[in-house]
């Protein structure tokens, strides 16, 4: 279990710095090709950037849990789902989180907050009713693993590398649409770049979301092995996990906006490609949880 958190950490590294290495080339690009010298493009991806980060930061639980329709509970609304959650923080030395029921028949669940102290973990009345003790500690372990390790704060700095390459090619594309000159036109700058410039900012939107996506499927593998650590039953996960993939229930409020938060694609149901699902597949994690237990 050790080596797959490792081996996920060191992939995840490795993709954030690829990452991170496509907005600088994007935007040394689009200053060649466009700008005015002064890097103007990327001030302004930067200050949107810096914006969005804010509200991410200091609201994007709220936003999460109000978009899914979780309502909060206390210990006397249920004392089987806080027990077990307050079993499971002692045992991995996380502060308790606030706790939230989704009223939706599919089995799901999500954690959401920025840090350990001020999170939340919502789960589904489908989760409660339809899985065993042993899964729906697997199911809460995997997700006191995401509050854990940093998941959420780490997944919301990728958000905002893909909302600041989508602005900067957006914001580029716009301007050559509508007229703006670029140095080309004044005879300063070589037109293959002003070539090169226009395909990154096509292909950079679309590269930047693919990267999200293996990102938010590597940091999943992670918190499946975390969460087989914490209760050391790695079976109760991937019983539960077999479940989800059987249930074929999407969530009522399904949005691609919160998908990646879930331990399970909300859209249950609808196969979609590897490459652009916000989860690797069921049945990989399976094998994995399973291959830990031996």
């Amino acid at each position: 279990m050790y080596r797959e958190i490792d081996s996920n950490k060191r992939n995840s590294v490795i993709l954030m710095m690829i990452f991170i290495a496509v907005i600088i080339g994007l935007g040394y690009i689009l200053e060649k090709a466009f700008g005015d010298g002064n890097y103007t493009i990327v001030y302004m991806a930067i200050f949107f950037s810096i914006f969005s980060v804010m509200i991410s930061y200091f609201q994007g639980d709220k936003i999460a849990l109000a978009t899914t329709g979780a309502k909060p509970i206390v210990k006397e609304d249920n004392r089987y789902l806080y027990n077990m959650v307050e079993n499971l923080c002692i045992a991995s030395g996380t502060p308790m989180p606030k706790l939230y029921i989704m009223e939706d028949v599919a089995i799901n669940a999500f954690a959401t907050g920025r840090k350990p102290e001020i999170s939340s973990i919502a789960v589904t009345r489908g989760t409660l009713e339809k899985l065993t003790n042993e899964e729906l500690e697997g199911v809460l372990a995997h997700e006191l693993s995401h509050v854990k390790n940093y998941d959420i704060r780490f997944m919301m700095l990728v958000a905002v590398l893909v909302g600041a390459v989508a602005m900067m090619s957006n914001f580029f594309l716009r301007s050559r649409m509508f007229g703006g000159r670029s140095r080309d036109d004044k005879g300063n700058a070589n037109g293959i770049i002003l070539i090169i410039g226009i395909i990154l900012a096509i292909l950079s939107p679309i590269i930047a979301e693919l990267i999200k996506l293996a990102i938010s499927r590597k940091r999943e593998y992670l918190a499946d092995a975390s969460g087989a650590l914490i209760t050391r039953y790695p079976e109760g996960l991937a019983s539960a996990l077999e479940k989800i993939s059987l249930d074929n229930q999407p969530m009522a409020r399904a949005s691609s906006a919160t998908a990646h938060l879930f331990i399970a694609s909300p859209f249950s149901g609808k196969k979609i490609s590897g490459l652009f699902s916000t989860h690797p597949p069921i049945e990989e994690r399976i094998a994995r949880l399973r291959g830990m237990g031996r």
